[in-house]
């Protein structure tokens, strides 16, 4: 059966469209999967025109109608020329990830993998709670037991995996917002995404908060009364978890292969990482919503819209998990 991917198009002032087109380019001759734009289809088929990708597209009328490149509208028609992070595009890219989250939880889509939004942007779009795609979209499917995970692979196909305890939280509030149970939740979701990758195995690292993973309670007492605790339990209840592990060496050993991925407690602890290792590849992906979203690892970049030059490897990589996920799952 041939799959539908969904692809919100995020902030169309952002290189969300650019990028969506050129790894649907890419990526479509592999197979047969059909590709749902969401977003202003006046941008996207100017900017298909303008690049050269040359993808045939069609208005959205129905899933059984022939073809594989659609794009549908939900929000009203978007002017074209609008400025870097206008309302109008915050309030597109809303609308553009609602009816793709819709489309998911009605059975309708194998898939949504979002382009970039950005944040500051909606919020002076009258968004005001508007954290991030992640909470949006968890907050849509009814649920909270969902984490982070991001993935991506180096020049020599090393993967790096790291799900996160904690997401869009200041850096002085991750002591008080971190809890047994939000890391025992991220350790529960980590496992299941090893054997939703098909892996054979899913050893699972915790990193610490603090430095030296606390120094046995001299640089701060977390690892011994929340990060601990919640390792105890993970492995009480069968799971093959190490830590907590210092962070400045725990990533050095799971990208040499020692663990399948790690629990890293606040965002940049596990992003930075990543990006250092996979920038061009680093893959979102949402554990615990009751259907398959990821993402590429990268902003609106806004100064670079337009021009052509946007890279679309994190794209492809976060289409390509994206119809992984979605194989694995039939």
């Amino acid at each position: 059966m041939t799959g539908w991917i969904g692809i919100p198009l995020g902030d169309i002032t952002g290189i969300g469209p650019e990028v969506a087109l050129k790894a649907v380019a890419a990526e479509s001759p592999k197979d047969d999967t059909r590709y749902l734009f969401i977003g202003d289809g006046e941008t996207l088929s100017g900017l298909n025109k303008k690049f050269s990708t040359g993808l045939p597209l069609k208005t959205f009328s129905g899933y059984d109608t022939r073809g594989r490149f659609f794009v549908t509208s939900p929000s009203q028609k978007i002017l074209p020329g609008l400025k870097p992070g206008a309302a109008a595009a915050a309030r597109a890219s809303i609308d553009s990830l609602r009816d793709g989250a819709q489309r998911c939880l009605q059975g309708e889509l194998d898939a949504i993998v979002t382009a970039p939004v950005n944040k500051e942007s909606i919020i002076r779009a009258g968004y005001k709670n508007f954290v991030g795609q992640t909470e949006f979209l968890s907050d849509l499917a009814k649920t909270k037991q969902t984490a982070m995970m991001l993935l991506g692979h180096d020049d020599k196909d090393r993967w790096f995996c790291a799900s996160l305890a904690t997401i869009h939280v200041s850096i002085k509030s991750v002591p008080k917002k971190l809890t047994k149970e939000k890391i025992s939740l991220a350790i529960d979701l980590a496992a299941q995404s090893c054997r939703d990758l098909g892996l054979s195995r899913a050893r699972i690292a915790i990193a610490g908060l603090n430095p030296h993973a606390g120094e046995g309670g001299k640089f701060g007492d977390e690892e011994i009364r929340v990060i601990s605790p919640a390792v105890k339990a993970a492995k009480k209840r069968g799971f093959d978890v190490v830590g907590p592990l210092s962070g400045d060496t725990v990533f050095y050993y799971a990208l040499r292969g020692d663990f399948d991925a790690v629990v890293a407690m606040y965002h940049d602890q596990g992003l930075a990482p990543l990006k250092a290792v996979a920038f061009d590849t680093g893959v979102n992906w949402t554990l615990g919503l009751p259907f398959i979203r990821t993402s590429p690892d990268h902003g609106t970049a806004y100064d670079i819209a337009g021009k052509g030059i946007a890279n679309p490897s994190s794209m492809i990589a976060a289409i390509r998990l994206a119809k992984q996920l979605a194989r694995n799952k039939r």
